[in-house]
């Protein structure tokens, strides 16, 4: 491990070839007794933060690795058994690529529906806190009705009401009702559109 730090720290190669060396060497160690997939993955994004590629450290790298689960390993184990570097570094390569496009994707998505839900909500909610409810939804797309109240910062009735409304308009889904406990709603438009 510490020699992989010391490398992970050193100034060449590159930043996208370091971390898919990097990479594959942490899931050949596997110093971990469980998660080192996850870790590995985590790794990636730190180390595209840490080197400068990316602004902030929310790079979701993981579901190009998941979709092609068995060409991700069988690259892992070749550099192992083969020494093929290069079938490795290009798969790798051609995942981060893929799933940048992909988190595009989804982000465009996310502010296309942004701004459908901005107009939907302000003329269904015919309240001044149309807005403050919308902001809050897309920050927490599952949440429970206490915790909508206590943070959006809209008073308690119009926040009830705001969520009766949405509710009857389909645009949020009742997975606990309320009871002895607070009511958790899920946002679906939101969460369908994260879960592609």
């Amino acid at each position: 491990m510490q020699a992989l730090v010391g490398f992970i720290e050193a100034p060449s190669p590159r930043p996208l070839l370091r971390t898919a060396i990097a990479h594959v060497e942490f899931e050949a160690l596997h110093p971990l007794v469980d998660g080192n997939g996850r870790i590995g993955r985590m790794l990636i994004t730190l180390m595209l933060w840490k080197l400068g590629v990316l602004s902030q450290p929310h790079f979701f790298v993981s579901g190009y690795f998941e979709t092609h689960k068995a060409e991700y390993i069988e690259r892992m184990r070749e550099v192992s058994a083969s020494g093929d570097w290069t079938g490795w570094i290009v798969f790798f390569l051609t995942g981060l690529h893929e799933q940048v496009r992909a988190n595009i994707a989804t982000a465009d998505a996310i502010l296309a529906l942004y701004a459908a839900m901005r107009e939907r909500f302000r003329s269904l909610l015919n309240s001044q806190y149309h807005d403050q409810a919308l902001d809050f939804m897309f920050g927490r797309p599952a949440f429970y009705n206490n915790r909508f109240i206590e943070t959006s910062g809209i008073p308690a009735t119009p926040a009830r009401l705001i969520t009766r409304l949405l509710v009857e308009a389909g645009l949020l889904r009742t997975v606990e009702p309320a009871g002895r406990r607070a009511g958790l709603y899920a946002f679906d438009p939101l969460l369908k559109l994260l879960a592609v």
